[in-house]
């Protein structure tokens, strides 16, 4: 027992001690210079309304199938089937919509497998050509589409640790990328109410895409060969791109209020969370939040996601200290659920506003059943 909880406090300490030190050394990391190079963005959207309007502040603490986004330990903590449906207006006005489907199921006694697919509809847009660069032609419809498969599981009652493997698809009717990526993280919980949350997640870590098909293939004469003579298809390389990569440091603090009577649960909680992200191809961010609920009945949660020049206006210079996206860094959302039935079926509806400038802001609607 004595070496358990040795072993236990060493693994936290190290832990611990790592991302205090990832602090220090990595507060400049961000690389807000190369904005732009890296590709597959999709893979930095979050579908879930939970997360999303938490501002991706609760990485230490999050649970579930969302969790599998933003720290893949989280899902190890679910004790429930739980299927999520997610929709998502992104930059309303813009025409875009994400549809997002999620399933973790609890394995053994301490593992879970999750399960999601994300597919981005950006409509139909003109064919265009030399000939015709007004299009006219014919329309063509991109298929954006990642498929996440994860397994967690909880090594002690305090510590917690997933992968999660991406698939990763973008296409249209003649050209194609297809690419992997990896996932991993840690949770660590403490207190008396293990109300203290630690994490760490390192996201989107695979080898560069690039795209082929026949999109990319012209017809040229041969050399030698009069006008109207015998041609040749040639194939041209596309440049290959990286995978938005990152690491994520997160806290976080429960504070329970107003024990039910009878029930071993409070009736209030209210969660202060803070998490830190150094990505590889553009600023870093400091994410804030705060969640407040009521029993397992309601949540109301906000966020604000932090960038150097979040105050600026908008510019494509990373150098002249604009804004490098279109989020303002404002988050806010709400859940409701409730249990049905003798096995006490949760169904749950959440909701999640992120602020954007230009466009009407990204609105998020998320249904839940845990059974």
């Amino acid at each position: 027992m004595n070496v358990y909880m040795k072993n236990k406090s060493t693994v936290a300490a190290i832990m611990i001690s790592f991302a205090a030190s990832f602090y220090c050394s990595e507060m400049k990391a961000g690389n807000p210079g190369r904005s732009g190079q890296a590709g597959a963005s999709e893979l930095l959207f979050d579908p879930w309304a939970g997360t999303s309007a938490f501002a991706g502040a609760n990485s230490s603490c999050v649970s579930g199938i969302e969790a599998q986004f933003l720290n893949v330990a989280g899902t190890a903590t679910l004790n429930r089937t739980e299927v999520i449906l997610s929709s998502t207006d992104y930059l309303d006005g813009a025409g875009i919509h994400v549809s997002t489907v999620g399933f973790c199921q609890p394995v053994g006694e301490t593992g879970a497998l999750g399960l999601s697919l994300m597919s981005m509809n950006v409509g139909s847009i003109n064919v265009t050509s030399y000939d015709y660069p007004e299009g006219g032609i014919g329309y063509f419809t991109p298929s954006i589409i990642n498929i996440g498969a994860s397994y967690a599981k909880r090594f002690t009652d305090n510590i917690s640790g997933g992968l999660n493997v991406k698939l990763i698809s973008e296409a249209i009717s003649s050209v194609h990328a297809f690419g992997a990526a990896v996932d991993a993280g840690i949770q660590y919980v403490a207190g008396k109410q293990n109300n203290i949350h630690f994490g760490i997640a390192l996201r989107n870590v695979g080898p560069s895409m690039a795209y082929s098909g026949d999109g990319l293939a012209f017809t040229t004469p041969l050399p030698g060969q009069n006008p109207g003579g015998s041609t040749e298809t040639a194939q041209q390389r596309s440049q290959a791109y990286e995978l938005p990569s990152l690491v994520s440091i997160g806290a976080a603090y429960d504070f329970y209020l107003a024990k039910d009577t009878g029930a071993k649960t409070s009736m209030h909680r209210i969660t202060v969370a803070a998490n830190f992200t150094s990505n590889s191809f553009t600023q870093d961010e400091e994410m804030i939040g705060l969640e407040y609920a009521y029993k397992t009945y309601f949540s109301l949660r906000a966020g604000y996601d932090y960038q150097t020049g979040i105050f600026n206006s908008l510019s494509n210079d990373p150098t002249n200290g604009g804004r490098l996206t279109v989020f303002t860094g404002f988050c806010a959302g709400a859940t409701l659920q409730y249990a049905v039935g003798k096995k006490h079926t949760i169904f749950g509806i959440s909701y999640a506003y992120r602020a954007t400038n230009p466009y009407q802001g990204c609105h998020t609607i998320g249904i839940k059943m845990d059974l």
